[in-house]
């Protein structure tokens, strides 16, 4: 009876410490292709985003996963509801591409973050984000995608 009342009150601080964290979840779609993306704060007012994407989805010549590290760096009083922010973070990022010659290659590399937000006063976000993007493989620098511009539209919960 003690560990069943142990592992009750274990999963219920778990799941109290998990909901204290806010998340999004949602798209982010850029001149590159979409991406499925996942927002978790670390801490006050900075935030972990990871994104799975696809890379010129319709032809499916490559897939990445970016995990960054994002400062909100400010946050505008620029409307009475919501919330505005700006935010910066350095990240990594792992691909495989098409070489073009029906091989896939992994690619891996570094990326930047800057980006725009607005939190509506119920669970959207809107973001606006630029990333340059650094990537390695196959001894040689990729140079298809170095920046890519983004609109994300997440849930959060």
């Amino acid at each position: 009876m003690r560990r069943l009342l142990l592992v009750i009150l274990a999963s219920a601080a778990f799941a109290a410490f998990a909901a204290a964290q806010p998340k999004a979840v949602g798209l982010r779609v850029g001149n590159y292709g979409v991406d499925v993306s996942y927002e978790n704060y670390a801490g006050e007012n900075d935030f972990l985003e990871f994104e799975l994407g696809l890379d010129n989805v319709f032809n499916s010549e490559a897939f990445h996963f970016d995990g960054i590290y994002n400062f909100m760096i400010a946050h505008p009083d620029w409307t009475a509801e919501g919330q505005w922010g700006f935010y910066v973070g350095p990240g990594a990022s792992v691909a495989v591409w098409d070489n073009g010659e029906n091989e896939n290659v992994v690619y891996a590399g570094l990326l930047g973050n800057v980006g725009l937000e607005y939190i509506f006063d119920f669970p959207l976000q809107f973001s606006l984000s630029l990333r340059p993007r650094l990537m390695f493989g196959d001894g040689k620098i990729r140079r298809n995608g170095l920046l890519t511009l983004g609109l994300g539209v997440r849930y959060m919960f």
